[in-house]
């Protein structure tokens, strides 16, 4: 699979984009309304039509986002959450049309993300379309990641254990094209961000191992497991007409804060409009998601909407330093930007 070779960059406008919450860990069914000077949030309690059924939530995320502009509209599902039968309860449930879908997109390689695209792709595949690319961020989003393995009761030993690797074989048998965007590429009216550079403070979050593809260190050559470092991994992004950059990652493994500098450096903007996704700041302490909270203030976003693994004390945070920017998510839920 070679990488796409890319022009100079000019990264395309839309004039509006909507992303609703098809998989995460979240999901209350009474909900208040909710309004934000910058976004539509709609909420969904009881399920129009489905008034016996309800909303699945796991450790995962998967997002279904629409943008629109004077030229095209496009629709990308983004990460698939951890198992199939989630994402394909709630994509059921909220009637989303696959046949609409002009491609998929995984943010990198861990199973909370890739672990129900082989089951999603059994049920809807042949409802869409013949030519579907599946939009990556590097090879070693096929690489099995490792992860340790305490054991039960008492979790006081833990072993390594395999914690998944997405089957290429697979993905191709499903007549999904894997496209490598291992730097900036434009996809419709949406663009990635490529390798995310590791410029600031932060410290890779990761909490798995693996056996790099092209095993540079001498680690690597004699088959040692070594740190994950998510080469792989990238974000998506959209440029709203008039609002500015929305920088959406999934899990943020190379801090939130490199995500959004590389994706704000890659769209030549300094206009930073709406951070959304997984920042991956469950696990930190508290004085690195001060600064963390910090920097991200320094870049000005109008809206901060985290997800999945940002943890309960960085939105307990933003609710005190920062509550004009907050949004929160829920399963099912919809958030427009550009109205």
């Amino acid at each position: 699979m070679a990488i796409l070779e890319t022009l100079p960059f000019k990264a395309p406008l839309v004039d509006s984009l909507s992303i609703q919450v098809v998989v995460d860990s979240r999901y209350e069914n009474y909900l208040p309304k909710e309004t934000h000077k910058f976004a539509r949030v709609e909420h969904i309690g009881d399920i129009p039509g489905k008034l016996m059924q309800t909303f699945a939530a796991e450790w995962g995320l998967s997002l279904h986002l629409t943008a629109r502009s004077e030229r095209i509209q496009s629709e990308y599902l983004l990460d698939f959450g951890w198992t199939p039968e989630v994402i394909n309860r709630n994509f059921d449930l909220l009637d989303i049309d696959p046949t609409k879908l002009n491609g998929l997109v995984l943010s990198h390689g861990h199973l909370d993300h890739f672990g129900g695209m082989d089951g999603f792709l059994q049920r809807y595949r042949a409802e869409m379309s013949n030519e579907l690319p599946l939009y990556i961020g590097g090879e070693d989003v096929f690489a099995e990641r490792w992860a340790e393995n305490p054991k039960a009761p008492d979790h006081t030993d833990p072993e390594i254990a395999s914690w998944g690797k997405l089957d290429r074989e697979r993905v191709l048998i499903h007549n999904v094209m894997p496209v490598c965007c291992q730097s900036p590429n434009i996809i419709e009216n949406a663009f990635t961000s490529g390798f995310l550079e590791r410029t600031s403070f932060e410290i890779n979050s990761s909490h798995t191992l693996l056996q790099s593809v092209d095993h540079f260190t001498a680690e690597e050559r004699t088959g040692k497991l070594v740190t994950d470092n998510h080469p792989e991994e990238h974000a998506l992004c959209y440029l709203v007409r008039d609002k500015g950059l929305v920088v959406i990652s999934s899990c943020g493994h190379a801090g939130i804060i490199n995500t959004v500098k590389t994706a704000m450096a890659v769209a030549g903007t300094d206009k930073l409009h709406a951070v959304i996704g997984g920042f991956h700041l469950a696990a930190a302490k508290q004085d690195y998601i001060d600064f963390t909270l910090d920097k991200l203030d320094e870049l000005g976003p109008d809206i901060v909407l985290p997800m999945h693994c940002t943890g309960p004390t960085f939105i307990d945070k933003m609710r005190i330093r920062m509550p004009e920017k907050l949004i929160t998510a829920n399963v099912g839920s919809r958030y427009t930007f550009g109205l």
